[in-house]
């Protein structure tokens, strides 16, 4: 999903394509969590702000006895009671930071005004591509201002759209949300996974598609889950996780151990479901299933974190007759080393892309009934730069390739018998956010987004003897001139001398005189790329708030593929920050801010970014904006799914890692700037009740710390604030109300401390 939320969720294993969605998978081990009582050590200050401008922060209960030990070393952790969600003690820390931060949001004379103008500029028709599903045509569709976008159906592309599911309708206020979707083989039977208050919780349900009639199975337990149908129609694995004890509402932090992958078949109570595969002496792996093409063969994805390697198992469904017990899996590759990802098979003649010494990726074929590494075929090698993001066959003979070239998509169609290169589809400078097209389908459906443009869907007939994509539909957005701005891309310095690319989106003809608000966004982990995607309140900022937009393209993530990836993880995690800092430092010395009116900002992995950042040069930003941030990195594996980020950062258990991690822990590395000139800049977290991704406790212990070791000094006179949302996650599924507030909070608080007007 392009846009605001699409860069803030960790990376987490892709299993298989379901629609337009990937399912995905993290476990971490149980914490014991400890309640503190302390009625009367607990107390609050009224939270008002002092005449001279500095902040009086809540005054709050420091357990100085809570310590831990790292291989030695001893370290405090005196808001481990704040680890609680559930303890009152925890619940008025919450309010008491709520009641500081609100009424300071609301003082902006920024907020009404930009919430009006993003209300307005929000409220665009937005489209995702068709699809097709049996006989039938499905896309989304928003009008623009609903919770959440609305599935339509159609007999045919001429025909006039039906509402085929409205998740609005499901509750008031737009916080129950799609997630994840399975049709049928023949397109008449429809899975789908409900989810409540952005929690990773699923619930998967089951409709009729020619009448809409909703089934009465019901899938419960359901996380991190697959949904594939065997071609039959009789039914469809998932993964689901033992019943534990407490509650499963996303505002736990209790750990998901031993997901199973199990078979549904269609009619009958949860209860009787076929168990599939199960690792109890691997309690951390989970599996993804998948019917290959035909239709004749199940793939089993196995992942234990978030590094792009996997197992694939696989059993020929024709030697089983129907799916009654555990699948006697072949363990075609069973270890660590690398990816693969199922593309479509020819009978035995299986098509993989693979990392397989290959960190750009290739696609490769393999003969099941010669599946012996050496006699692999190469189908399309490895290129030397650009990076193979996704592959797909349509139409039974050509395969469709998503390239990365410099943090730009180039979309090419190839030969699938040869791998030959057929045709590269004109593109301009952007990401490719959508695309539909399956193997027995003749026709494929691609959307095209940038920084200036909501973006277009393009079709293309493919049995046409000329392959000419058409536009299909082109989403055009009212209020803005979008002409009268630019976007560059520049390669700048980082610390050790390496190139890092950096998007820049600013009005034309502004003179780089560094009076102008940046504000610098980053990522960089999980091997996620951050490509270019329109936003209108970072264009509300750039047009009426005089700002400059910064992407910087930092490692860690995947853009220009393993290499980089592995250049900012694990011992390398440093290089992230200096990256980051450098993009800084670029804005400056090139003239398009300066340090005390640039704004960093990031949100998951990015939320690390900023944190760390901010600590590391409280010099160099103005304001810190961290939403769901990673903070506490000597404990983020015993929470929820913070086990599979291991992969990416390490592991604190780990002596050697534990000293990488605790370097740059946010919440260990708080200190009172030296220079006296200096003070943290503007912070504000931003976390949620029902974020069961990052578990809030992370921003909590974090704003914690820095209230006390920052922000009871006299020179600090920058705020440190922090908002918990209620009824939200991690960010999927957010409705489009919450949306508009949180961004319209972020830009006042920018607005309000960096003193920015409104241009009208």
């Amino acid at each position: 999903m392009p846009g605001l939320y699409s860069p803030l969720l960790l990376r987490l294993p892709r299993l298989l394509q379901i629609g337009a969605q990937s399912a995905a998978l993290c476990v971490s081990p149980v914490i014991a969590l400890r309640v503190l009582s302390v009625p009367t050590s607990l107390r609050y200050r009224p939270v008002t702000m002092q005449q001279s401008g500095t902040f009086q922060y809540p005054e709050v209960f420091r357990d100085e006895s809570a310590v831990d030990d790292y291989h030695g070393y001893k370290i405090c952790d005196p808001y481990k009671w704040l680890e609680d969600p559930d303890s009152e003690q925890t619940k008025a820390f919450v309010e008491a930071q709520n009641k500081l931060t609100m009424p300071f949001l609301e003082q902006s004379p920024v907020r009404g005004i930009f919430k009006d103008r993003m209300t307005e500029l929000y409220d665009y028709p937005k489209y995702s591509c068709h699809f097709k599903k049996g006989k039938r045509y499905f896309h989304f569709y928003n009008s623009g201002l609903q919770n959440q976008r609305v599935m339509y159906v159609q007999d045919s592309l001429e025909e006039e759209p039906r509402v085929f599911l409205d998740p609005n309708k499901l509750s008031e206020d737009g916080t129950v949300a799609l997630q994840g979707y399975a049709f049928s083989e023949d397109g008449e039977y429809f899975a789908y996974g409900l989810s409540a208050s952005g929690s990773d919780w699923v619930t998967i349900k089951f409709m009729k598609v020619s009448t809409l009639e909703e089934l009465p199975d019901v899938l419960k337990r359901v996380k991190f889950s697959c949904m594939s149908w065997t071609h039959d129609g009789v039914g469809i694995f998932y993964n689901c996780y033992p019943t534990q004890e407490g509650k499963s509402d996303g505002t736990e932090t209790s750990t998901n151990l031993n997901q199973k992958l199990y078979y549904h078949v269609l009619g009958t109570d949860q209860s009787k479901d076929v168990l599939c595969a199960e690792f109890p002496e691997e309690p951390k792996w989970m599996g993804g299933a998948e019917v290959s093409d035909d239709g004749k063969y199940v793939l089993l994805s196995i992942r234990e974190g978030c590094e792009p390697v996997n197992r694939l198992w696989y059993w020929d469904l024709q030697k089983t007759n129907g799916i009654t017990r555990n699948l006697p899996w072949i363990k075609l590759i069973d270890n660590f080393e690398a990816e693969y990802d199922y593309i479509t098979n020819e009978g035995t003649i299986f098509t993989f892309k693979t990392n397989r010494n290959a960190p750009n990726y290739k696609l490769i074929n393999i003969d099941f009934n010669n599946p012996e590494e050496s006699s692999w075929k190469e189908l399309i090698p490895e290129h030397n730069k650009d990076v193979l993001e996704w592959v797909s066959c349509v139409y039974s003979k050509f395969l469709v390739l998503c390239y990365l070239h410099d943090v730009k998509n180039v979309l090419q169609l190839h030969d699938l018998a040869s791998g030959t290169h057929v045709k590269t589809f004109p593109l301009d400078v952007g990401s490719i956010v959508g695309y539909s097209g399956r193997k027995k389908d003749s026709e494929i459906f691609y959307q095209f987004t940038s920084f200036l443009s909501p973006g277009i869907i393009y079709h293309c007939d493919l049995t046409k003897d000329v392959l000419e994509p058409s536009v299909f539909r082109e989403i055009t957005v009212k209020g803005f001139n979008l002409s009268d701005y630019q976007t560059v891309q520049v390669f700048y310095s980082s610390k050790d001398g390496t190139k890092i690319p950096m998007f820049i989106v600013h009005k034309k003809g502004i003179k780089l005189d560094g009076s102008h608000p940046a504000f610098l966004y980053g990522y960089g982990g999980f091997n996620i790329s951050i490509t270019p995607s329109y936003s209108v309140s970072r264009l509300i900022f750039v047009r009426h708030l005089g700002g400059i937009l910064a992407v910087a393209n930092i490692r860690g993530g995947g853009e220009y593929g393993e290499t980089w990836h592995k250049a900012g993880s694990l011992g390398n995690k440093q290089n992230c920050f200096d990256d980051f800092q450098s993009a800084a430092e670029y804005l400056i010395k090139e003239g398009y801010s300066s340090a005390p009116r640039i704004t960093i900002n990031g949100g998951s992995n990015g939320g690390l970014l900023v944190a760390a950042c901010a600590n590391q040069r409280p010099d160099l930003f103005g304001c810190a904006i961290a939403q769901v941030g990673v903070m506490d990195m000597l404990k983020f594996h015993k929470f929820t799914i913070g086990h599979a980020w291991t992969t990416d950062f390490g592991c604190p258990d780990i002596k050697e890692q534990f000293e990488w991690l605790y370097k740059y822990s946010p919440l260990h590395n708080i200190k009172v700037p030296k220079d006296d000139g200096i003070q943290y800049p503007s912070t504000l977290l931003l976390t949620a009740d029902h974020d069961d991704r990052v578990v809030p406790l992370h921003s909590l212990k974090f704003i914690a710390t820095l209230q006390h070791v920052v922000g009871q000094i006299p020179k600090q006179r920058n705020p440190l604030l922090i908002h918990v949302d209620t009824k939200a996650g991690h960010g999927a599924g957010k409705p489009t109300a919450k949306v508009i507030e949180e961004v319209s909070d972020m830009f006042a608080f920018i607005a309000k401390c960096l003193n920015l007007d409104w241009i009208p």
